[in-house]
Order: structure tokens, then C-alpha cells, then sequence
């Protein structure tokens, strides 16, 4: 038990905020397996771990409390999901195709604010050529 309590304390604990327009039709499977593997919004952790999952509700003004809740859970980091900024065009992932949420900035800037800790726009099916944005 002492070792895995040792390696949960060297990975950066991270809370996922997703859009509730997309709970019903995605389970977080590619966010999740990028997460567990390190992959594209994950990728600049050494050791990553999963603290909490929580949905914004539009217009978005309960992401302050949440950001909040998830760092109390002991999160590091808030990524929010790439499905709030980006789109699938023609089964590729594009930041021209619209996400979910038209207002999305401000609502990572709001959450950062509250929390204190740093936000990331994005986790997996990153857009060709997008660089990670993160608020801190």
C-alpha cells in the first residue's frame, strides 16, 4: 500500500470538466485512454491520475464552483474537453469547426480564478497543429 501511495503523490492529479451537450453521446473514452497514457492533452505529464469528471452547465456559470470542488479532491490541473472548443469536419478534428461552447475562454479563465490552479483547453482528439492552451 505504501508504494502506491508514493506513486499517486508523484502524479500530477487532474480534474476533467466537460460540456453537457455531449454527455449523452460521448463516455470519455478518448479523453480518458489519452489521460491513462499520456497522449496529446496529457502528453507534458510525466505521471498522470484521474481526481474527478464534472459537466458545465450552460451558460457556464457553475464552473467557478466546480474547479473549486476539483481541487479540494486534490487536482493540480483542470483540462476541459477538447469537444468544448473544437469539432469533427469530415472525421478530422478542427478548431474551425466550432465546439459546444461559443464562450469557452472565459468560462477556463473563470474557472482558473476560482481555483487557483492551472486550466488547459483540450485532452484528446487535439486539432492538427493545435498547441495547448492553459490558464494559470
Amino acid at each position: 500500500m505504501e508504494e502506491m501511495h508514493g506513486t499517486d503523490k508523484e502524479a500530477t492529479c487532474i480534474g476533467l470538466i466537460r460540456c453537457e451537450k455531449n454527455m449523452d453521446r460521448c463516455p470519455l473514452t478518448s479523453c480518458l485512454r489519452c489521460l491513462e497514457g499520456r497522449k496529446e492533452g496529457f502528453a507534458g505529464y510525466d505521471a498522470c491520475r484521474l481526481v474527478g469528471v464534472f459537466v458545465c452547465r450552460c451558460p457556464g456559470e457553475n464552473t467557478r464552483e466546480l474547479a473549486k470542488i476539483l481541487k479540494s479532491k486534490g487536482a493540480e490541473a483542470i483540462h476541459f474537453c477538447t469537444c468544448t472548443f473544437a469539432g469533427k469536419q469530415d472525421g478530422v478534428w478542427s478548431v474551425q469547426k466550432a465546439g459546444f461552447c461559443d464562450h469557452v475562454d472565459e468560462i477556463i479563465g473563470q474557472a482558473q480564478q476560482a481555483s487557483g490552479i492551472a486550466c488547459i483547453k483540450g485532452t484528446a482528439h487535439l486539432p492538427k497543429d493545435y498547441e495547448l492552451e492553459t490558464w494559470s
